[in-house]
C-alpha cells in the first residue's frame, strides 16, 4: 500500500515518500534537483492550486497513493486543511481516490525527530523559515502527544527569505527576477559555498575595512560581497528573533528546530548561539528543506504516530450523594492524549461505559486541566450549563477543532440533538503556566 506526503511551499513543492532506506524526497521530471518542483506563476499565492499541480505531475509517473498526507502551515491550519481536501477532491484519472489527510508542519518535523529518537520530553519551538514567512510554533511533546502551545508568524509583504534574497541581488545591481534568483540558489548549493560564506563573515566581523569588500557569491558575473550580506542580514535576523519573542513569551526559550529553505542559511546560527538559544539537531544528512515532508512521509506510510493529541487531562467538577449526603467530585472527561484536532468527541466514562450526568441551571460548572505526569493543573471557565429536568440525563464530552479550541457536549440519553458549550484555546503548557494550581 503506497503513501504520499506533500508540502506545498511558496516557491516549491516537495513530495516524500518511505523507501526501504526511510524517507526520501520523490524525484518527478521538471523539479529543481533538491527543491522539488517549481510552483507554476499561475499558482503563486495559491497553495492548493500549486498542491493540485505537484499532485498531477505525480500521477503521470505514479499510480495513486492509497494514502495521502498533506503538510500544512500551523498558522491558520483549519482554513488550509480544507482547501487542501477542497483541491484534491476530484478524483485521480486512474485508480482509486487517495485518503486525503493533513498534519501541521510542527508535527511533521517534530515527527521526524520523533522517529529517529531524537526528541526527548519537553518544550521544543519549531521555526519554519521560508521565502514567505518565519513561523515558530512551541510545542509541548510527552510521550504519546505533541500539542502547539503558542505560534507567530512574521511575513513582511516582499516575504521573508524572498525578501532578503531580494535586498541582496538588488543591492548588487541585479534584478530580484526569478532567474537571478535561481543562479544565487545555485551559488549557495555548491560545494564549499557554506564553508567560505562562514569565513568571509566572521573576518569581516572581526576586520570589517578589510573584508567588507569581498565576495562571498558570484551571481550572473557580479559580486554579492561580505558588506552587501552583513547588511541584508538583519532582515532575517530581526524578523526571527520577533516572532521567536512573541511564541516563547518574555524572558522564556526552548531548544529550537530549523527547518525551511531559509534554515539552510548558515549565519542564522552564530546569531541563535549568541543569543543563547539552543539548537535540535535534525537528523544527520537531512536537508531543512524537507524536514517536514520527510517526516510527514514517515506519518502516511503508518512509521510513526503523528501524536496529534491534546496531552493533558479533562476534569470536570460534579455533585454526587454519598451515603445520603452530597459530595463534590471531579469526573474525568478525556484522559491525556486521547483528544485528536477535527475528531470525535471524546466522553466521560467509567468501567467502559458513558457516565449519565444531570445538570443544575444557573450553577457555575468548574472546568480543569491537568498533566496527570505531575498533577499541575489550571483552570478553565467556570461555564454556566442549562438545566434540565428532573429526569433529563446526558453524557458529557469535549471536542478538539483543528485550530485546538474545544467545545464542552452535552448528549442527551434520550433525544435531541447535543449542545456544544465553547471552552476556548486549550492550554498545552501548563507545566510552567503562570495559571498553575495544585491538584
Amino acid at each position: 500500500m503506497t503513501a504520499l506526503a506533500i508540502d506545498a511551499g511558496s516557491r516549491y513543492v516537495r513530495l516524500a515518500r518511505v523507501a526501504p532506506g526511510g524517507p526520501e524526497p520523490v524525484e518527478l521530471p521538471g523539479a529543481v534537483p533538491g527543491e522539488g518542483l517549481p510552483v507554476p506563476e499561475a499558482a503563486r499565492g495559491d497553495r492548493a492550486a500549486a498542491l493540485r499541480t505537484a499532485y498531477d505531475a505525480y500521477l503521470r509517473h505514479h499510480d495513486a497513493p492509497a494514502r495521502l498526507l498533506v503538510v500544512v502551515p500551523q498558522h491558520d491550519r483549519a482554513g488550509h486543511a480544507r482547501r487542501a481536501a477542497d483541491a484534491l477532491a476530484t478524483p485521480p484519472a486512474r485508480g482509486p481516490a487517495p485518503d486525503v489527510r493533513t498534519l501541521a508542519t510542527p508535527h511533521a518535523v517534530l515527527a521526524l525527530l520523533r522517529h529517529t529518537g531524537g526528541l526527548a520530553p519537553g518544550r521544543y519551538a519549531v521555526c519554519d523559515l521560508g521565502a514567505a514567512a518565519a513561523e515558530v510554533a512551541v510545542c509541548t511533546v510527552t510521550p504519546g502527544a505533541v500539542a502547539v502551545a503558542a505560534a507567530s508568524r512574521h511575513a513582511p509583504d516582499d516575504g521573508y527569505g524572498d525578501g532578503f534574497d531580494a535586498a541582496l541581488l538588488t543591492r548588487s545591481g541585479l534584478t530580484p527576477d526569478d532567474d537571478t534568483r535561481r543562479a544565487l540558489a545555485a551559488v549557495r548549493a555548491e560545494p564549499g559555498a557554506g564553508r567560505r560564506l562562514a569565513l568571509v563573515l566572521d573576518r569581516a566581523a572581526r576586520d570589517p575595512a578589510r573584508f567588507e569588500t569581498t565576495a562571498v557569491h558570484h551571481v550572473a558575473g557580479r559580486p554579492v560581497t561580505a558588506g552587501t550580506l552583513r547588511a541584508a542580514l538583519p532582515l532575517l535576523t530581526d524578523g526571527l528573533d520577533r516572532a521567536l519573542a512573541e511564541a516563547l513569551g518574555p524572558g522564556r526559550t526552548a531548544p529550537l528546530a530549523l527547518t525551511g529553505g531559509v534554515a539552510r542559511f548558515g549565519p542564522l546560527r552564530p546569531h541563535l548561539d549568541a543569543a543563547g538559544l539552543p539548537l535540535t539537531a535534525l537528523p544527520d544528512g537531512t536537508d531543512p528543506a524537507h524536514a517536514a515532508v520527510l517526516g510527514a512521509a514517515l506519518v502516511a506510510a503508518g512509521r510513526v504516530d503523528p501524536a496529534d493529541r491534546y496531552p493533558y487531562e479533562l476534569w470536570i467538577g460534579a455533585h454526587r450523594t454519598e451515603a445520603g449526603r452530597p459530595a463534590d467530585r471531579e469526573l474525568r472527561i478525556s484522559a491525556a492524549g486521547t483528544l485528536e484536532p477535527g475528531g470525535p468527541p471524546v466522553y466521560a466514562e467509567d468501567g467502559g461505559r458513558r457516565v449519565g450526568v444531570r445538570t443544575a441551571p444557573g450553577r457555575p460548572v468548574r472546568v480543569r486541566v491537568t498533566d496527570p505526569a505531575s498533577g499541575a493543573g489550571t483552570p478553565l471557565g467556570p461555564l454556566t450549563l442549562p438545566g434540565g429536568g428532573e429526569t433529563d440525563r446526558f453524557h458529557v464530552g469535549v471536542r478538539l477543532a483543528v485550530d485546538g479550541t474545544a467545545a464542552l457536549i452535552l448528549h442527551p440519553l434520550g433525544a435531541g440533538p447535543p449542545g456544544a458549550f465553547p471552552l476556548g484555546t486549550l492550554p498545552a503548557d501548563i507545566g510552567t503556566d503562570s495559571k498553575e494550581v495544585g491538584p
